[in-house]
């Protein structure tokens, strides 16, 4: 049995609902399983009432885009409370923000050509929020790219024609707002960060002091030689290990949950987690 720490429903940029994610975990095997959707919790009552049916231990998630000294991160919450009011209204300024972003980039398709509408992209996405893999989907529907990747590298990466930066909080605030809401802050996919790896050493004691608890060793893109030196950095730094496959669904094809094939997530990293989360609540700090 594997568990599953990082998956995207559609309330942000994934194609399955939270409880068809949680009915897929239990058919593939997967013990317990976090929906983490980017900048909302809107999908976890729905998960977790999932869970209760289909028998599927369901860990309350996020994950936040953050700024680290110009540096794009992006940081997963745990076991937050989703009622949380600081929580709450930080998050509706990350939705606004990249709302405002997705009416500047119709606008920059059009100079460039393309008649897109933003009428049509929320179509595309369909429920929670919309971002910029629904604004690729848009690219293709038009004919102007053969591929998501394609999209991103052509208009919407940085640099791109279609551009548009948005507003992040920094690393450190959005750690604290993880924390005070009750959670585990976790930095995700590391090997994103760095493809070498080499600017951890550094960046990990930072975090750290911010209130960082954790890393994301396991995830399909870290080869056993990757993970391998990011646990050294997290004993070096005192971080839980934690891991998950980052499934979107359709919208990336040929991704499926932890486990399998795929990348595994041993089940006991969740009980060191349970663990931590005791010893602060508590008052004793790690």
């Amino acid at each position: 049995m594997s568990i599953d720490l990082h998956t995207h429903s559609w309330f942000s940029d994934g194609t399955k609902s939270p409880a068809e994610l949680v009915e897929l975990a239990a058919r593939s095997g997967v013990s317990a399983l976090s929906v983490t959707d980017h900048d909302t919790m809107d999908g976890v009552a729905e998960a977790m009432a999932a869970g209760r049916k289909y028998d599927v231990e369901v860990v309350p998630g996020l994950e936040v885009s953050v700024v680290h000294k110009k540096k794009a991160l992006h940081i997963l919450g745990y076991y937050m409370d989703s009622e949380d009011k600081a929580l709450s209204a930080a998050l509706a300024v990350l939705q606004e923000a990249r709302d405002g972003r997705n009416d500047k980039i119709i606008d920059r398709l059009k100079t460039l050509g393309i008649a897109a509408t933003a009428h049509e992209l929320k179509e595309i996405s369909g429920h929670g929020q919309t971002g910029r893999p629904h604004i690729a989907k848009l690219l293709m529907n038009h004919g102007v790219v053969r591929s998501i990747p394609q999209a991103f590298d052509e208009y919407l990466r940085k640099d791109g024609r279609a551009y548009i930066p948005r507003f992040a909080y920094s690393a450190e605030e959005a750690i604290g707002l993880i924390r005070d809401a009750g959670g585990i802050p976790v930095l995700a996919h590391p090997v994103q960060v760095d493809r070498s790896l080499t600017l951890l050493g550094s960046l990990l004691p930072v975090l750290k002091s911010y209130g960082l608890a954790g890393i994301e060793t396991f995830y399909p893109t870290q080869s056993k030689k990757m993970r391998k030196r990011i646990r050294k950095y997290a004993e070096e730094n005192a971080l839980l290990l934690t891991g998950g496959s980052d499934y979107h669904g359709e919208i990336r094809p040929g991704t499926r949950l932890a486990g399998g094939n795929n990348v595994y997530v041993p089940p006991e990293l969740l009980e060191k987690m349970k663990e931590w989360r005791r010893k602060n609540q508590t008052g004793n700090s790690d």
